[in-house]
């Protein structure tokens, strides 16, 4: 599931773009019931000796187990079918989107369509311009065939599940938004990506993987402050306990911002969400009004106790040197497997060789396929972050039942109890059943410890 910021940094079939590697489209959330948890420590009198009589205070031991179970039944039977069944949907939407995406790279390449567009696209003398004008014409017509497929997963099955809250026309609108940004850069970052293959031939897929590390880079420092404000309006968040907790956190944690963002994520749905973004100089904390309208201010701080750990975890960094290699051994596959799909079923396609522009078609097609093997590492890396972060934020914030109970508002379009091996291969986040379970051993650990 991607967001229209991700899409817009994405080509179809794979690229992605990470605000968060990530996936929303507009969703509306179901409300769920929330059971916040009270502790009683019981006092008992001792015997008492000849000496004197002695108090002594006991502890009742608390049952992590049992709590998590208590938090799992406050979701109704009807919440949690619903949630499964699109979470689970979701499994088959990622072998369809393969499936349609190979569809694609075939009209393109056996019914003569990149050809076609070679051909307009010839009429410019210089290399890069020429490859340019194609990927430009390749994107839009990319765009055009997946369309089908594009509306009914981010729209309509969207507004099936209740979980968007755009009209047809508010989502074209940031449809077209997308389609522009993945024109511009898309067509950029593949024209220099030619360039590579031309100069360092053979070895361009290493060379290729340190460029786009490069655009990476330059795509999360202008993201926040260029890219996400097309999509939302970022405010200040206005003076008060949540910001001063917020800022507090913030700077006990060495995390170089003073200042904190609202954005009006509502008008797309309901989904909390919130992040640390940016490099250097355009660094910002940002929270949308979801977080602030739906949770308290418990579930806010231990929120925001987690997107802080990913700053100071360094998964920035993290993120861009495994993102980068996994595209050197993506582009490595697609070295590797190019010129052999093609001498055995493309000898009417007209591609020269991998450095054919022509060949882009199979290229995207070869690459989501390796992307689509790649999915349970691509999901356990994610997932081992969030892992690092959901603990880091329970320290910072210590607010467990906070973070429990937000964990079962973002069960409502996620399922919370999978099985152990559906988590491994399918969650780029951990389960709600595995973060509730994570903040009630913490709190298990820190009941009897001073604040």
């Amino acid at each position: 599931m991607l967001t229209q910021q991700d899409k817009a940094l994405g080509f179809t079939g794979g690229f992605f773009y990470f605000d968060r590697i990530t996936s929303p489209t507009m969703k509306c959330i179901l409300t769920a019931l929330i059971v916040l948890l009270n502790f009683v420590d019981h006092k008992t009198l001792a015997t008492p000796n000849s000496d004197s009589t002695q108090t002594q205070i006991t502890i009742e031991p608390f049952d992590a187990e049992a709590a998590t179970q208590e938090y799992l039944n406050s979701m109704t039977p009807e919440q949690k079918a619903k949630s499964d069944a699109y979470f689970e949907g979701g499994y088959w939407l990622i072998l369809w989107g393969l499936l349609y995406g190979l569809a694609v790279a075939w009209i393109f390449l056996s019914k003569g369509l990149s050809n076609k567009i070679s051909t307009v696209a010839s009429k410019f003398s210089n290399v890069n311009l020429r490859n340019a004008t194609y990927l430009l014409l390749y994107f839009a017509a990319a765009y055009i065939l997946s369309f089908p497929l594009n509306i009914y997963e981010n729209y309509f099955r969207e507004h099936q599940y209740d979980l968007s809250n755009l009209t047809l026309g508010a989502w074209m609108g940031e449809e077209m938004t997308s389609f522009i940004l993945m024109l511009l850069f898309g067509s950029l970052v593949m024209t220099v990506l030619y360039m590579v293959m031309r100069k360092a031939k053979e070895k361009w897929w290493i060379w290729g993987g340190f460029v786009t590390f490069f655009f990476l880079v330059f795509f999360m420092f202008i993201g926040p402050v260029f890219i996400n404000p097309l999509f939302n309006e970022y405010v200040p968040l206005k003076e008060g306990p949540v910001r001063a907790s917020i800022l507090s956190m913030a700077r006990a944690n060495s995390v170089p911002a003073d200042n904190v963002y609202q954005f009006d994520a509502s008008k797309q749905s309901d989904r909390i969400s919130a992040n640390v973004s940016g490099i250097g100089s355009t660094i910002r904390i940002s929270l949308n009004d979801n977080l602030l309208n739906r949770c308290t201010p418990e579930e806010v701080k231990a929120v925001m106790g987690h997107e802080l750990g990913h700053y100071v975890l360094n998964h920035g960094p993290e993120d861009l040197i495994y993102i980068s290699l996994i595209l050197i051994i993506g582009f490595a596959f697609v070295n590797w497997s190019f010129n052999k799909v093609v001498n055995k079923w493309g000898q009417g396609w007209g591609i020269e060789s991998i450095s054919d522009v022509k060949g882009f078609p199979l290229f995207v097609a070869l690459f989501s396929v390796y992307l689509f093997l790649a999915t349970p590492f691509l999901n356990t890396v994610i997932r081992s972050a969030e892992m690092e972060a959901d603990v880091f934020g329970l320290n910072a914030a210590r607010e467990p039942d906070g973070f429990a109970s937000v964990s079962m508002k973002l069960s409502e379009y996620r399922k919370i109890d999978p099985s152990y091996w559906e988590e491994i291969i399918f969650f780029d986040h951990p389960s709600g059943h595995t973060r509730v379970l994570t903040a009630m051993k913490w709190k298990a650990e820190n009941l009897s410890k001073p604040e």
